[in-house]
């Protein structure tokens, strides 16, 4: 039986059937030559042979009396891999939009709380000969790098699968009574509340410091970042229908934009989202005067942590749209986004993950369901616009059933007022930028993924242009001749 922590528990309070609050990835397979297995099959026994090597696969939630507190987890008695591991066969003819817009409807549909919260969907029907998988799991189980630790104990980093797995921990159902549930909400609490007491001090005299000690400049530029966004139509209450599109991006295609403009990799991957809304707001008619507000996960998580929860905290960041052009707008991006990691990294000891849950369910859960219906998420001035996150995975191929997996895209989070997820995240050369949409909010996804190649091709014409300058020789002189006379084109 191991409690969840304050902001787990507040995923599964802030859950509506509007807004799902799991998280996925959407995986492309190259089968090997000669493949004549069938994959879903082959994917399930190798689920059968590694459900024990992490908690997620196995643990379930036993609920608190009258949800007084966060549940908790339990052991599971058996996992139904019949439940857990679908077929999905593809419309004809089976084209990627099409996978991308599958994985975009099985992202609706809410996880089943009375099972461990994950699945896993093998499709078929790939016009290209392809595989290809969905797997989700509820947000209270875990974030974007445990999400990362999780396909380190489901896929191989070689063809050859290991033969010899680390040992999981034995299956022991676990059935509490309702007092060992409330003796463990209230031991959890009770530990909170000592350490919130213990570090308030600490956490006061930090962040009265924070601004006081950073300069002037730096002061500017965070408050750039700290102010209402404006209304777009991104930015409406939300029902359950989701969509989703997909885009790779070679890494070192980005690097070399860093690189060119003294720019970090993050900072190129939001530049190219914001140039990305400004390019689709703008075809449908609606690119606002003011600058759009990103809410951008920070990660909290200590070197060597591989515990399977959350541990993140939200910022701010100024996409800067109303710049026109494209390297104004990456060097306004740098500096807002420079001087919100600057924040995060002072006052990153006092952020807590956890915090007290007796009659949190209760609350959140009440106010998630009337923000919902009251419609103010579509009235008020919104905070955020977009939620952009950007997540270190795997520098390796990784490979199923022999099978190896040559791109890998991460679905996430819209809700109420963020109808636009953009979730990035590397994998083995390539950034996998994951469009996951409200379809309240956007109609196409597709559009968006559309719109940062353009974005992309806009940012890298400066740095091509200056790179042929660099490396065209100079003509050789000669002499000057009377000019014909030139008559530009219409235009």
């Amino acid at each position: 039986m191991k409690a969840l922590s304050g902001l787990d528990g507040a995923f599964l309070h802030l859950e509506t059937a509007e807004t799902p609050m799991h998280v996925g990835s959407l995986h492309l397979f190259d089968l090997p030559p000669g493949y004549r297995g069938d994959f879903h099959a082959d994917m399930k026994r190798q689920m059968k042979s590694r459900i024990r090597l992490a908690p997620v696969f196995t643990r379930k939630l036993a609920p608190m009396p009258l949800q007084f507190a966060n549940p908790v987890w339990v052991e599971a008695d058996s996992v139904d891999l019949d439940h857990h591991v679908h077929r999905v066969r593809l419309p004809s003819p089976g084209t990627q939009a099409e996978l991308e817009d599958c994985a975009g409807r099985l992202h609706s549909e809410l996880l089943d709380r009375s099972r461990p919260l994950w699945r896993l969907y093998v499709f078929d029907g790939l016009a290209s000969g392809q595989a290809a998988c969905y797997i989700k799991v509820h947000h209270a189980v875990l974030d974007g790098q445990a999400g990362v630790l999780l396909a380190q104990a489901l896929f191989d980093v070689t063809a050859e699968a290991r033969r010899r797995l680390p040992r999981g921990s034995a299956a022991h159902g676990e059935h509490p009574g309702l007092a060992p549930l409330a003796a463990a909400a209230l031991k959890h609490d009770a530990g909170e509340y000592i350490k919130l007491l213990r570090h308030l001090p600490d956490a006061v005299k930090t962040l009265a410091g924070l601004f006081r000690a950073s300069p002037g400049e730096v002061k500017g530029r965070l408050g750039q970042n700290f102010s209402f966004g404006p209304k777009t139509p991104l930015n409406v209450a939300v029902t359950g229908a989701r969509g989703f599109a997909a885009l790779s991006i070679p890494i070192a295609t980005l690097k070399a934009l860093a690189q060119a403009h003294d720019a970090k990799l993050n900072d190129i991957v939001l530049a190219l989202c914001g140039g990305a809304l400004r390019r689709y707001l703008a075809a449908q008619g609606g690119l606002p005067k003011k600058p759009l507000i990103a809410a951008m996960p920070i990660s909290l998580r200590k070197p060597g942590n591989t515990d399977f929860t959350t541990q993140a905290t939200l910022s701010l960041v100024n996409l800067n749209t109303h710049i026109a052009d494209p390297l104004k707008r990456l060097r306004a991006i740098r500096d807002a986004a420079g001087a919100v990691k600057a924040l995060a990294r002072r006052a990153r000891s006092v952020i807590p993950t956890d915090f007290p849950s007796i009659g949190v369910p209760w609350a959140l859960h009440g106010l998630a369901s009337l923000y919902g219906r009251s419609g103010i998420a579509g009235a008020m001035p919104p905070i955020a616009n977009v939620v952009i996150s950007n997540v270190a995975g795997s520098p390796v191929p990784l490979y199923a059933v022999g099978a190896r997996m040559v791109s890998y895209w991460p679905l996430s989070i819209v809700e109420h007022g963020l109808g636009l997820n953009i979730t990035v995240m590397s994998y083995a050369g390539a950034m996998g930028f994951g469009f996951t949409t409200a379809r309240a909010a956007v109609l196409d996804a597709h559009a968006l993924s559309a719109a940062l190649l353009e974005a992309l091709d806009e940012l890298a014409t400066p740095n091509r242009r200056a790179a042929r300058e660099k490396t065209v020789p100079a003509p050789r002189r000669k002499r000057a001749v009377r000019p014909r006379s030139r008559t530009a084109p219409a235009g």
